[in-house]
């Protein structure tokens, strides 16, 4: 079920479930009964209900749902944006089996009419427009949405782009929507997933085996995709067996950043931590530093030699290293290591005036995954040209998920695209949306907590993907449990709560 489909696959969903002998009837009259019954769960029947009905599906969906609301006792009237005889296919067929008056808002839905409802249920549009709402559907939008009223929309909020959640110009504000088979991108994806409310998936019938066929690369960021890939020691493991990640550091007035992504990555299960340390810090890590360890690093004394250990296996650098020189040299020095790199925020930085190099030098990195960790201000200084790519590309998604993809297609790392509906992106064309990031995660020192977890996660030997995903989700998940007044030191510690509650399940 964390499948999502793009709004081509959902229709190709459609298509093949109609091709294997189930009508398209069939479907419609599943889908508006499970809008009535979600409907009818959470509100009264004594419900007042206005159903909006668009020239589409979803119209024919809502005309459905109408019919089955008004049979349970609600006071049901239908506004249209269309004449009904104007409707083709199913949505005319579930139009004729409406018995009640349909209200003509082509010329828009009078203020007055408003008041007279409890509920507004919304099937203008939903994922199929593709296109900004305008003209008297704009202004319906709009006229809804300062009425406070609450609001179920039918597949996708009208206004919202079902494959990149981007609103252009208005959209409905909805309470709840219902959605079918699978979500979509928009489902999860920011403003998107702001304006849908509690989404409730429902089955209408489309059977499962139509994704074998469509292959979709793109799914929800959920514990079970990547926890059975997190081993659990046994018996036989030591320290070095569980693995060993190094975590590079800054000068001395930038410490804590290290410190916090070590302490995440020792939390998530490396077995052996080391902190790589400029000559002029090590006084400052030595007086926090207990279960992690110390090496000194200089010039007589670099990254590289320090990286010539073969149990190290995972290194993170760039959280408070400075952009300069040496983090420059340091980040080429890693890529020639046999370990796996995540490169965070100043790491990023340095090349921005030359991805190319840091990008060629990802190319030759031959003995283990490279993760990038850009929030939305990196990733663009990085990536100056990703819009052009994806708009030269015909078969290209747009929004967040396309620039991730085209991205990680372009430096040959796998994508950790940060945000409140974070991307995860590979080279390959793999997708996971994170959907559990609470906003308390908006504090200092939260992104060196994720990159500690995915340095820890890959030292561990999990993909680079499995990583990614595995960090992306333990990182929401302590955010969420800790909740207000949350500091970025709080993360780590929860970890084995979390890791309990898991086993105990």
């Amino acid at each position: 079920m964390t499948s999502l489909l793009t709004i081509a696959q959902m229709y190709r969903a459609d298509g093949l479930a109609v091709a294997s002998g189930i009508s398209g009837e069939t479907l419609m009259e599943a889908a508006g009964t499970a809008v009535a019954d979600e409907i009818s769960t959470r509100w009264n029947s004594e419900k007042r209900v206005l159903v909006l009905c668009g020239p589409g599906n979803n119209g024919g969906d809502g005309y459905v749902a109408a019919r089955l609301l008004d049979a349970t006792g609600c006071q049901v009237r239908v506004a249209s944006l269309v004449k009904t005889d104007q409707l083709t296919g199913d949505a005319a067929t579930m139009a004729m089996r409406w018995l009640g008056e349909v209200v003509d808002i082509s010329s828009g839905l009078h203020a007055g009419l408003i008041p007279e409802f409890d509920l507004i249920v919304d099937c203008m549009f939903g994922a199929g427009l593709t296109r900004g709402l305008e003209g008297v559907a704009a202004e319906i939008v709009e006229q809804i949405n300062k009425s406070g009223l609450p609001v179920v929309a039918v597949d996708l909020p009208s206004g919202i782009n079902g494959d990149t959640g981007a609103i252009a110009g208005v959209a409905f504000k909805a309470n709840l929507t219902v959605t079918f088979f699978r979500k979509k991108p928009g489902h999860l994806l920011l403003p998107g997933r702001d304006h849908c409310g509690e989404v409730k998936v429902v089955d209408i019938g489309i059977p499962s085996t139509v994704l074998n066929e469509i292959q979709p690369n793109i799914r929800e960021n959920a514990m079970e995709n990547w926890w059975p890939r997190l081993k659990a020691p046994d018996a036989g493991d030591h320290k070095y067996t569980r693995g060993h990640a190094v975590v590079v550091s800054g000068g001395m007035m930038s410490t804590g950043a290290a410190r916090l992504g070590a302490r995440a990555a020792l939390r998530i299960g490396a077995g052996v931590v080391t902190i790589a340390s400029p000559p002029s810090a090590l006084a400052v890590h030595a007086a926090h530093l207990t279960a992690i360890m110390l090496r000194r690093m200089d010039e007589e004394a670099t990254l590289a030699d320090i990286l010539a250990d073969q149990r190290i296996n995972a290194v993170l650098i760039g959280p408070g290293n400075g952009i300069g020189p040496a983090t420059r040299a340091n980040v080429l020095r890693a890529l020639k290591s046999n370990a796996a790199i995540i490169l965070d925020a100043d790491a990023l930085t340095v090349f921005e005036d030359d991805p190319e190099t840091l990008f060629e030098a990802i190319a030759t990195h031959k003995f283990g995954p490279v993760i990038m960790t850009p929030h939305e201000g990196e990733f663009r200084r990085l990536f100056k040209g990703i819009d052009t790519v994806i708009e030269s590309s015909a078969e290209a998604m747009g929004g967040k998920v396309g620039a991730a993809l085209a991205a990680a297609s372009a430096s040959g790392a796998t994508l950790i695209y940060k945000g409140a509906d974070t991307v995860v992106a590979t080279p390959g064309g793999q997708v996971a949306i994170n959907a559990n990031a609470p906003p308390w995660l908006a504090t200092a020192g939260s992104g060196d907590v994720l990159a500690g977890f995915v340095a820890g996660m890959l030292a561990q030997g999990m993909s680079a993907f499995d990583a990614a995903c595995g960090a992306c989700w333990i990182h929401g998940e302590a955010g969420t449990r800790i909740g207000r007044g949350l500091i970025a030191e709080d993360l780590s510690e929860i970890v084995p709560h979390i890791f309990r509650d898991i086993d105990q399940d």
